[in-house]
């Protein structure tokens, strides 16, 4: 299996720019797609961004094309989330997860998840 920690959460004002990092544990690292989830209290599990696992395929959902941009790093075993432009509506737990997919944007599809890192944007 895979382990998954996610870092760089924290607070942030309204417009302001956050970086995270999940780093993922195993030698086959470039064999899952990873992806951005993301849970506010009350609320369902939310679709953030997908990577395939070759790297040369993103997915948005369209509440964060054009702020976020997800990446990855294979020698160094880390996908990243770049959150630019961030709201209020930004906050929530945002968790880290693999799939032994090609590309997967659907919860089912995700085979392992991080502990989450929580951000908080402020008004």
């Amino acid at each position: 299996q895979v382990q998954l920690v996610e870092s760089g959460g924290g607070l942030v004002q309204a417009g302001g720019s956050l970086r995270l990092s999940c780093a993922a544990s195993g030698r086959a690292f470039s064999s899952y797609a990873m992806g951005w989830f993301r849970q506010a209290p009350g609320k369902e599990r939310e679709f953030v961004a997908a990577i395939s696992w070759t790297g040369g395929t993103t997915d948005y959902p369209d509440s964060v094309k054009g702020r976020f941009t997800i990446s990855r790093d294979d020698a160094k075993n880390t996908v990243y989330l770049q959150m630019n432009s961030l709201k209020p509506e930004d906050t929530a737990v945002y968790y880290c997860a693999a799939a032994l997919r090609p590309i997967a944007t659907m919860t089912y599809e995700y085979d392992y998840w991080g502990q989450g890192t929580q951000v908080t944007v402020s008004s």
